[in-house]
C-alpha cells in the first residue's frame, strides 16, 4: 500500500516545522501588537490542531516544545510567552487527549477548568516574579484585581475551548481538504 504524501516523513517534518515557524512568528508579534499579549498565544496554540489531527500528539508536543523554546529566547513580550507555555501552547493537545478518554462532560469540564485555573495562577506568580511587580500594585479601591481577572479568565477560557472545538471541525471538514486535497 502506497503512503499518502502527507504521511511521508519529509512532508511530516516540513509541515511541523512550518507550523512551529508560524507559531513563533505569532509569538514574536506579541511585542508589536498591544492586545497580542493575550490573543496571539491563543491563535498560535490553535495552529497545533493541524498537527494533532494529521500526526497525533507526539508530533504536536514536539511543535509545542520548539515554539516554546524559540519564543522564550526570541519574543520581547515575556508575559505572552508565559501564557503560551503555561496553557495555550499545549491546550489543543490536552483537549484532544481528555476528550478521547473521558466521556462524562461534567468531569471533562471540571478537569479542563482545573488545568486552566492552575495555569492561570502559575502564570500570575511567574509573571510577578519575572517582571518584579510589587504585591500592592494588584489592588484597586480595595479589590484584589487578580481575583477579577481569574473570574473573567474562566469565562474567556470557556469561549476559547468552544473556539478550539469549532476550529477542529473547520479544519477537518474544510481546511484540510483545501490544503492537502491532492495529497490525501
Amino acid at each position: 500500500m502506497k503512503k499518502h504524501t502527507v504521511q511521508k516523513p519529509a512532508f511530516r517534518i516540513a509541515l511541523c516545522a512550518m507550523i512551529a515557524a508560524l507559531e513563533t512568528v505569532m509569538m514574536l508579534l506579541t511585542g508589536l501588537v498591544r492586545i497580542g499579549t493575550f490573543a496571539l498565544p491563543c491563535f498560535a496554540g490553535m495552529l497545533t490542531v493541524a498537527v494533532v489531527i494529521e500526526y497525533r500528539c507526539k508530533w504536536a508536543f514536539a511543535v509545542y516544545a520548539v515554539t516554546a523554546l524559540l519564543s522564550f529566547f526570541l519574543s520581547g513580550d515575556k508575559e505572552a510567552v508565559i501564557f503560551f507555555i503555561a496553557l495555550f501552547g499545549y491546550y489543543p493537545i490536552l483537549k484532544n487527549i481528555l476528550e478521547q478518554h473521558i466521556r462524562s462532560r461534567v468531569i471533562l469540564y471540571l478537569l479542563k477548568f482545573a488545568v486552566f485555573n492552575a495555569a492561570a495562577v502559575a502564570s500570575f506568580f511567574a509573571a510577578s516574579l519575572l517582571l518584579s511587580v510589587p504585591a500592592e500594585e494588584y489592588s484597586l479601591f480595595g479589590v484584589y484585581i487578580p481575583y477579577v481577572f481569574l473570574a473573567v479568565g474562566n469565562v474567556f477560557f470557556l469561549l476559547y475551548d468552544l473556539t478550539v472545538t469549532v476550529f477542529v471541525r473547520f479544519y477537518a471538514q474544510r481546511l484540510r481538504g483545501a490544503l492537502f486535497g491532492r495529497y490525501l
